[in-house]
């Protein structure tokens, strides 16, 4: 089991205060060991960190840093509803990334968020993965991030 917080303050990081819903839906749902979470975006103290189209606005580098700040607020989501320290397994990790036409690139976009997993519960961390280009994404977000977990019951 990861101390969540001391992985985290390994890479200078902090868990995040958990974002407010954008529209009429919760940041995250429990249904027996399994938290489902919202799509998260990189929000930074109620704040985009950066808008745009990756491959256009924002580079590649820049969106990966983007998609780990999306997996922070994930798991902040999942703090709502159980302890991120209850986390046995990431099971599954979503990145849609807001590419600019032509873009191809949202592999090496989502190993944001999967090499901040891969980091903090090490095997547990390497999850079952779908990297989407979509036209847009909410709020002109370069990428948005859902987190699928096992915690224990």
């Amino acid at each position: 089991m990861a101390d969540v917080r001391a992985k985290l303050a390994e890479k200078g990081l902090t868990l995040p205060v958990a974002a407010k819903p954008v529209a009429a839906y919760v940041p995250a749902v429990k249904t027996g060991k399994i938290v489902f979470t919202a799509g998260q975006l990189p929000l930074v103290n109620g704040e985009m960190a950066k808008t745009g189209k990756v491959g256009a606005d924002v580079t590649v580098e820049e969106a990966k840093q983007l998609a780990e700040i999306c997996a922070l607020n994930a798991l902040a989501a999942v703090e709502l509803v159980a302890p991120v320290d209850s986390i046995v397994q990431v099971v599954r990790i979503v990145c849609y990334v807001n590419g600019a036409p032509g873009f191809v690139s949202q592999p090496q976009v989502a190993n944001g968020a999967s090499e901040l997993f891969m980091h903090i519960f090490g095997e547990a961390g390497i999850a079952a993965r779908s990297a989407l280009g979509v036209a847009e994404l909410p709020l002109n977000s370069p990428v948005e991030v859902e987190l699928t977990v096992e915690v224990r019951a």
